[in-house]
């Protein structure tokens, strides 16, 4: 922490516009524009609903915002460190990935201390996270200017080693609900891979499930069923989508460019995406919870 103290803004303007009571697969705006800067990115919510994102307000900061759209700044992160994907684990720690200083930084909700929890100089920047029932991180690592891309594993001790590389964009990324798979996506490249998850954490061959003709990848997170939803970059919306490669439904999200995803509210049926033509949060319903909102009910 570089010890400035999170200042608390309340944003009284940045109210509900319609979230509650619009249909499913129908989005609305959660924030007013300009709630966030354009690295509006990684929310999550915690067993309490609250949503947390990246640069809320300025870069640099994480914010919060309440189911009914009322946000304010969190915590400032240290120096020059940039967050981007947001993870819980089963003891409510956050873990964000700073793809300025090549770090997964931990923060303790409480406390709201920051500390660096990883650090590995060969990253990229790391880019979104994803975390398995054992506690055990995985990275998405992209190299933009070479349109490539690695994988990190993150142990619980804070080790870092790298299981896979000489991939593409890799950018969202989640572990399937029984553990076993982990899904990837490239953003360039716009493929959809599953990796299975050998007894040591490391990855075994990549399997294809599907490949797109057109516009890019951002965010991907599991229901509970193991649907994956995915941000598509460029076209503005979230597309729901089986293990197999089954498009489900395509939810059109207000913007062009939404970048990630989450699922909260008080059932885990509400699907919470930060969009950046707009730099807000907007939100739709589905009929299946999130995985990560399940486990927070399992605590």
């Amino acid at each position: 922490m570089d010890g400035r103290i999170p200042r608390r803004l309340a944003i009284g303007a940045v109210l509900l516009l319609g979230a509650v009571g619009h249909a499913p697969d129908e989005a609305a705006p959660l924030t007013k524009p300009g709630a966030f800067t354009p690295g509006i990115e990684g929310p999550n919510c915690d067993a309490a609903g609250t949503i947390y994102a990246v640069n809320f307000a300025e870069q640099g900061t994480i914010g919060w915002v309440t189911p009914e759209g009322h946000g304010e700044v969190f915590v400032r992160l240290p120096g020059e460190s940039v967050g981007n994907g947001i993870v819980f684990d089963a003891k409510g720690q956050m873990f964000v990935a700073d793809y300025v200083g090549h770090n997964v930084l931990r923060v303790d909700p409480e406390s709201r201390a920051v500390t660096v929890f990883a650090h590995e100089p060969r990253m990229n920047q790391p880019n979104d996270l994803a975390i398995a029932p054992d506690g055990t991180l995985y990275a998405s690592d992209p190299n933009w200017s070479e349109s490539t891309g690695q994988i990190w594993k993150i142990a619980s001790s804070g080790t870092v080693d790298r299981v896979a590389g000489d991939l593409g964009t890799t950018n969202g990324i989640e572990v399937s609900p029984d553990g076993k798979w982990l899904y990837v996506n490239e953003s360039v490249q716009r493929n959809v891979w599953k990796f299975p998850i050998l007894a040591d954490g490391s990855l075994g061959e990549k399997q294809l499930i599907r490949q797109f003709s057109d516009f890019g990848f951002d965010g991907m997170r599991c229901d509970v069923d193991g649907n994956l939803a995915i941000t598509r970059h460029g076209k503005g919306t979230v597309i729901l989508m089986t293990p197999d490669g089954a498009i489900l439904r395509e939810i059109d999200v207000l913007g062009k460019y939404p970048t990630n995803l989450c699922f909260g509210g008080p059932d885990g049926k509400t699907v919470y995406v930060t969009e950046v033509e707009h730099t807000r949060l907007v939100s739709f319903r589905v009929e299946t919870p999130g995985l990560a909102w399940q486990r927070h009910q399992s605590r």
